[in-house]
């Protein structure tokens, strides 16, 4: 992990009607979480790989619509996941079961 908390920004650009203003509530969002963001725009790369090179703390992203459900729970094995709209948080999954 980085010594300030960071998070990789993904939008969609086949689901995506508004790019930049998706981007920047993304942006926003990031700003207000206390992370530092990276944007990475390599397509031919699956998100969970770019996730794992980047090593970063969260992903976030404009809609639940930018990722199915299989995707952001292979996603929380590595990192918490954000969402702008509506406001969702899930953090990532622990690597040991049960309640204390």
């Amino acid at each position: 992990m980085r010594w300030q908390p960071t998070a990789l920004g993904w939008v969609d650009p086949d689901i995506s009607p508004a790019h930049e203003w998706d981007s920047a509530q993304v942006t926003r969002l990031c700003r207000r979480l206390g992370y530092s963001l990276l944007w990475d725009h390599n397509p031919t790369v699956r998100l969970i790989d770019r996730v794992r090179t980047a090593d970063v703390d969260a992903v976030v992203i404009p809609t639940p619509e930018h990722l199915d459900p299989l995707a952001i729970n292979n996603l929380m094995h590595l990192v918490d996941v954000e969402i702008v709209t509506p406001r969702l948080s899930f953090a990532r999954w622990t690597a040991v079961g049960g309640v204390g």
